[in-house]
């Protein structure tokens, strides 16, 4: 510096000299050159997320502000709301003695490859598609003799695969698979989004995303996006947060839901009680809701019943190996009256 350079103060704590006055003013104003640099470059300055800045005496790197998930989340469903599709307003009529349908496509895998030549049951993409398809439209019949105001959803439970380009689940393990990743997203995608215009007619819908071990990343990200499908309609609640335990309250009736791979079974009925307290309170008939099996099961605790969900996926290799071939595939579903609780278990099974 010369010796001649005058002080100026930029706070009560700092005194720098005309040039270093200087560098930090062309420093705040990093920002403006970099738009002049992308403009000269054509490069849209949003799509830049780190950068040099260098002066004679500095050298900064300037990192973006760093998004978590409910900002990613946030950022998806806004853009995709723009364009997702209106749905008219269902009126419904109010109902005396009515129940809540709960259905649980638990388990469908798709994208899971079984080759009956290995385990004498063949398991694909398209069988994954039309089990479903058959196995809701099975459940909606035999649901017909009730008289239903609300219907209740899961989503997600290893409703795909694989979670990773590599084909493995999300923590790693290599799996059969059938089809590419991003074809079996998007028929995921259109089966979810043919399953809820199925059932809207009958009465409104609340969907619950339960997170899961195959697909913990896609099958969520999966639903944000029927989610943002759905945003325009008024006939459809959502609980799609990454949360492993939620409830629904219907009525004299707790619906709890999880895919039953982290906490213990036994400590559920303490861990739905403590976490749904007001729920818990307000409701005589509580019911949990697991899956990740592929097989049934069912328990009396104090206070609440747990009981998992049979699959309709198929059988692979390493389910053959161990032999967890012969449980029955179906798809199944829960009739709850409002005061009475659960009065019927409802069974599309597949030979």
């Amino acid at each position: 510096m010369n010796e001649g350079s005058k002080v100026h103060t930029l706070s009560g704590r700092y005194r720098l000299t005309e040039d270093e006055e200087l560098i930090i003013l062309k420093y705040r104003e990093q920002k403006t050159l970099l738009d002049k640099e992308c403009e000269v470059a054509g490069i849209d300055p949003k799509d830049v997320r780190h950068y040099w800045y260098k002066s004679k005496m500095f050298s900064v790197f300037a990192k973006g502000k760093t998004k978590n998930l409910e900002d990613l989340k946030k950022e998806i469903m806004d853009g995709m709301k723009t364009h997702s599709p209106k749905y008219r307003e269902i009126k419904r009529k109010k109902l005396t003695d009515s129940h809540c349908l709960v259905i649980d496509p638990a388990d469908i895998h798709i994208g899971k490859l079984g080759s009956a030549f290995e385990t004498g049951d063949k398991y694909n993409v398209n069988i994954a598609i039309k089990r479903v398809r058959d196995g809701i439209t099975g459940l909606i019949n035999q649901s017909s003799c009730y008289k239903i105001d609300q219907i209740v959803l899961f989503l997600g439970n290893d409703i795909l695969h694989t979670d990773t380009s590599k084909r493995t689940t999300t923590a790693g393990t290599p799996q059969d698979t059938d089809g590419m990743w991003y074809d079996n997203f998007l028929v995921a995608q259109k089966l979810y989004v043919e399953i809820i215009e199925m059932l809207l007619p009958i009465a409104n819908v609340h969907l619950i995303h339960d997170v899961s071990n195959h697909d913990y990343m896609s099958g969520w990200m999966l639903t944000q996006s029927v989610q943002s499908w759905f945003s325009k309609s008024k006939n459809i609640t959502f609980d799609t947060s990454m949360k492993h335990r939620k409830a629904y309250k219907y009525h004299n009736n707790l619906i709890g839901s999880t895919h039953g791979d982290g906490a213990k079974e036994s400590d559920l009925p303490i861990l739905f009680a403590q976490e749904f307290k007001k729920m818990w309170y307000e409701t005589e008939h509580r019911y949990i809701f697991g899956k990740h099996r592929h097989h049934k099961t069912s328990k009396d605790y104090v206070g609440v019943t747990y009981e998992t969900s049979r699959s309709a996926s198929g059988t692979d290799g390493w389910h053959h190996r161990n032999g967890y071939q012969h449980s029955v595939k179906a798809v199944e579903a829960y009739i709850h009256h409002k005061q009475l609780g659960q009065v019927a278990r409802l069974t599309h099974k597949f030979i």
